[in-house]
């Protein structure tokens, strides 16, 4: 195969992170694959296509003369081929895992979709969702209520920590808000028990969140103890040497409160409407690294006269994530790690190690009142998403995206929609005054990677029924289609130089005047690839 008319203009952002663009004049002079330099000119009728061309740590962008694609041949993976996607392609790896379902129960919650994208093969993301029906009874004030649960959980490491998360996180979750609201309380009436305060209900999720971590990394090297065997060190030990991020929502229909419990540096906000017509993007969680100016704090007061314990921004110079599940290697004591190490699968550690533990899965809740009456929507995402867009961009895209689905329906929206979504004009979203808002969340490093300058309207498209999927399309390139097609056309690992795992959820609330049951919303799904519903 050759190239000619090579061309520096897609993804000329990329320059940043140390992948280059090779230019060899007009005469279209550039190494083929084999090493050889060679010239070659061809007649109109020959077929061209656009392709990427990865070598030596350089990528190139040109044209792939003849009909097959780049291919290699391994020996253990098969075969490998390496050809430039369409956007019709495109289009279709977005879609892949798209999925969408109708709440239909009249609890405040109308909608969910949900995207992922990988990235690492396999992806290192996960996600769970679950509605607990809380059965009404006469002695209890909370009953005939639902409280659903969804949760994003960005793999590192590896994918078992997430999985392990994906399997029971809301289970350990549920179980402890469960016996937290039927304990007795110190106060009420007697015939029932008194709500839990919010404290409890925040310390309960707490409670799960540091049980599952404690079964995950310490029990798992019990039961590695007394089975004193190899094959079972691999399986307990996986989610213990992997980690995971975990942000989860719980949402409690009667009292209309919603809790964001954040482990790590996934992101939720939610997007409300003002009586200006305007949307407003509201942080539920804040990113929780070593380059956080409170994790940081945090760090040196719990391990004093340890210079390095934040370095570079990461824990020992090491993990991004100040608070994480799994990562056994910064939680296990010194005398565990020198166990593992010498009967198992350890390896060599961190030599800043003193005082362990560094890292805790305790996340940290926040509660805010939804209100549904007012169409609010709450994004969750994998920080895969918060590296490409700010929070404003996010808000105001599924914004844009709800005014496509009005005008699509011409006047028939379903109930939910059309009680709060008026046919306007384009979406405004409030745009901060000053950039250092003292959130403590990172701005979207990719932008400046990729040297995106173009402004909102030029950036951005409406194309698909999913807004989970809409969301990832903007925020690999949109109406940028040669840079959308390039970001999925890239293979791993050499694509997690540009973009990370993505796992978008969009959760939309509204007053539903049908109630039923959850259903696939089969125009916003892949319905070759379904999951389970909440």
């Amino acid at each position: 195969m050759h190239m000619r008319n090579l061309s520096v203009a897609l993804l000329s952002g990329f320059v940043a992170s140390g992948a280059y663009y090779a230019f060899r004049g007009k005469t279209g002079l550039a190494e083929s694959a084999s090493g050889d330099a060679s010239i070659h000119t061809t007649s109109q009728a020959e077929a061209t296509r656009k392709a990427l061309f990865i070598e030596h740590g350089q990528l190139y962008s040109g044209q792939l003369v003849g009909d097959g694609p780049l291919s290699k041949d391994t020996d253990d993976a098969g075969r490998k081929v390496l050809e430039m996607m369409t956007p019709e392609q495109a289009t279709q790896r977005l879609r892949k895992n798209e999925q969408s379902w109708l709440v239909g129960r009249g609890k405040g919650v109308v909608r969910y979709d949900v995207v992922q994208i990988p990235s690492n093969d396999p992806i290192e993301d996960d996600h769970a969702e679950k509605i607990v029906e809380v059965p009404s009874k006469d002695t209890d004030p909370m009953g005939g209520s639902d409280w659903m649960f969804w949760g994003v959980f960005d793999g590192h490491s590896g994918w078992t920590t997430s999985a392990k998360l994906r399997e029971t996180l809301i289970s350990y979750v549920a179980r402890e808000l469960n016996d937290t609201y039927t304990s007795p309380q110190k106060s009420g009436p007697a015939q029932y028990p008194a709500l839990p305060t919010p404290e409890a209900i925040d310390a309960a999720i707490k409670k799960g969140f540091l049980r599952l971590d404690n079964e995950i990394v310490h029990k798992s090297v019990s039961k590695v103890l007394e089975a004193k065997s190899k094959r079972a060190a691999a399986e307990l030990l996986a989610p213990a040497l992997s980690g995971s991020c975990a942000l989860l929502s719980f949402y409690d229909s009667q009292s209309k409160l919603l809790r964001v419990a954040c482990t790590g540096d996934s992101r939720a906000i939610i997007g409300r409407r003002g009586s200006n017509g305007k949307w407003t993007a509201t942080p539920l969680s804040v990113d929780q690294t070593g380059g956080t100016p409170e994790e940081a704090a945090r760090l040196r007061r719990e391990h004093p006269g340890e210079p390095h314990v934040v370095s570079a921004g990461r824990v020992l110079g090491g993990l991004e994530p100040s608070r994480a599940f799994g990562d056994a290697s910064y939680k296990w004591s010194l005398e565990t790690q020198k166990k593992m190490k010498q009967n198992y699968f350890g390896r060599a550690g961190n030599k800043l190690l003193k005082t362990p533990p560094y890292v805790t899965a305790e996340p940290v809740v926040t509660t805010t009142k939804v209100e549904p009456g007012k169409g609010d929507f709450v994004v969750m995402a994998t920080d895969g998403l918060w590296e490409m867009l700010t929070n404003e961009e996010v808000v105001g895209l599924v914004g844009q995206w709800l005014e496509a689905q009005a005008d699509a329906k011409n006047g028939k929206s379903q109930s939910w929609l059309r009680s709060w979504f008026g046919a306007q004009g384009t979406l405004p979203v409030e745009v901060p005054k000053s950039d250092g808002d003292g959130s403590g969340q990172r701005a979207p490093i990719r932008q400046e990677q990729w040297g995106v300058t173009a402004s909102w309207g030029e950036r951005f498209i409406v194309q698909d029924k999913n807004a989970a999927t809409h969301l990832v399309r903007n925020a690999l390139g949109g109406k940028d289609q040669d840079t959308l097609c390039a970001l999925l056309t890239l293979p791993s690992p050499f694509s997690r130089r540009y973009r990370d795992d993505l796992t978008v959820e969009v959760i939309f609330f509204g007053e539903d005047d049908k109630p039923g049951n959850v259903t696939l919303n089969q125009e916003a799904t892949n319905v070759t690839n379904p999951k389970a519903k909440l």
